[in-house]
């Protein structure tokens, strides 16, 4: 099945933007995915290191001795190098080198983490988020109302899953009276592929807000210019971008705003000083301050060596890349409908794909209208050697909205069962929601989109 769905791409479609660019680095960089025959199609889930990367780093590996950086022996000294190199790195790929500092994280989750725990929540301070978030930052209102703050949610319109200028201003306009004042929101969904509008960076500082950008699904394929828009914070995870290594991440800080955070207790490495006699220590003044014990040394001048290589493609061709396919696969998949006219696919959010990162998302339904299970998908796209992502993402606002999933619906659901019954609460609440995800990326090519597109004509056929 899968060679004969191949074989039926004959059709002459559009050329994607830099097609031959990118083919040649899917044959050069990506090769395991053809000797694989293996559509992947989860780019936001996760990038795809390149061959070259894991060759840099394992030679850096395999010819110097490396140690732990807090010490002056020549291993230790020669880690301490490598790291202030990646971190200089990063600070230079985002322009930012003059007005931020570089906080080695596990992920963005760690990134976020830091700010929803030291940012001084308390009954003066506010927390304002989009329902357009990671699950990352809607745990930001555990600490928040734990400490006496407030939060609130600005709303998504259902037809674009996008929030309305006016909407926003209004949210911005609000607890004007509140000391400390956050707005958190996702530069790119991670879902829809939206991009919300980087100004709002601007209008909500004028409105005496400090931004918590989460930037982990936007720089694997837009470039953020960290010297024309200043967040107070932006959470970045580096696999996102290019693939290897997992677990790290930074947190970029703004140099006036690293005060602001108040870090509650010490760590191995975290401290200048510390004493057991006494209560007293003294916090590292810089960095050091939140990268608590000893930091991946091994595997973080890897960032170097993966910004190195995204640099020399290019974001701005990566984001012509990206946007082309992603044009291509909504317009290939948009009219696809059943026999007799009647809808089998649902696309969630802005048609106009322009602006959009590379994530679609979609719902398919049987001729009788209803629908067919995301996870029944997902297990057809595994017989097809695709990998593509199926439930709701981490992102609960944007699935409770797609899915039309009120308060009052949820409420009946929680208050009418007992602890004894979590499991088929949670089972119950799964059913009621989820969506099928595909996203494209560097090593996606116009053959992958093809191949996805004969699937989903292949499920409509299984239904008609």
């Amino acid at each position: 099945m899968l060679s004969s769905l191949y074989k039926k791409q004959t059709a002459q479609k559009p050329t994607l933007l830099h097609d031959t660019y990118f083919n040649d680095l899917r044959r050069k960089e990506y090769s395991r995915l053809c000797q694989q025959q293996h559509t992947y199609l989860d780019f936001t889930g996760g990038n795809l290191y390149a061959q070259s990367q894991l060759d840099e780093h394992q030679s850096l590996l395999r010819n110097n001795v490396l140690g732990n950086p807090h010490s002056g022996n020549p291993s230790s000294l020669l880690a301490t190098q490598l790291v202030q190199e990646a971190r200089d790195e990063v600070l230079t790929f985002f322009n930012a080198s003059e007005d931020y500092q570089c906080v080695f994280t596990q992920n963005a989750s760690g990134a976020l983490k830091i700010v929803g725990e030291c940012y001084p929540h308390n009954k003066d301070s506010h927390l304002l988020m989009l329902a357009d978030n990671h699950n990352s930052v809607h745990g930001m209102r555990e600490y928040c109302s734990k400490q006496g703050g407030s939060y609130s949610y600005a709303p998504l319109n259902y037809e674009d899953l996008m929030i309305s200028d006016q909407d926003l201003e209004e949210s911005l306009q609000q607890h004007a009276y509140k000391k400390n004042k956050l707005f958190t929101y996702p530069a790119q969904s991670n879902v829809s592929g939206v991009k919300h509008d980087l100004e709002w960076i601007n209008k909500a500082q004028s409105n005496g807000w400090d931004v918590c950008l989460d930037a982990a699904a936007y720089v694997p394929s837009s470039p953020l210019d960290l010297k024309k828009y200043q967040p107070e914070f932006v959470a970045v995870s580096f696999y996102k971008i290019f693939g290897y290594p997992t677990g790290l991440g930074c947190l970029l800080i703004k140099k006036s705003a690293f005060h602001k955070l108040e870090k509650k207790w010490f760590a191995g490495g975290t401290v200048q000083y510390a004493s057991v006699s006494n209560p007293f220590y003294f916090l590292a003044d810089d960095y050091e301050r939140f990268e608590n014990g000893t930091i991946s040394y091994l595997d973080i001048p890897a960032v170097t060596i993966g910004l190195n290589y995204i640099s020399k493609i290019g974001m701005q061709r990566i984001n012509e890349r990206i946007t082309s396919m992603t044009k291509y696969l909504y317009q290939s998949l948009k009219d696809i409908r059943y026999n007799d006219g009647s809808r089998f696919i649902h696309l969630f959010g802005p048609s106009c794909r322009e602006t959009t990162g590379g994530t679609i998302i979609m719902n398919f339904f049987n001729p009788d209208g209803a629908l067919i299970s995301v996870y029944d998908v997902e297990e057809k796209a595994n017989l097809m050697n695709i990998s593509l992502r199926s439930g709701c993402f981490c992102n609960p606002g944007i699935d409770e909205l797609n899915n039309h999933i009120t308060n009052d619906g949820i409420e009946n659901e929680f208050y009418t069962s007992d602890n004894s019954n979590r499991k088929d609460l949670v089972r119950k609440l799964k059913n009621m929601r989820g969506a099928t995800r595909v996203s494209v990326g560097i090593a996606t090519t116009q053959k992958d989109l093809d191949y996805y597109v004969e699937f989903v004509k292949s499920v409509r056929a299984e239904f008609s």
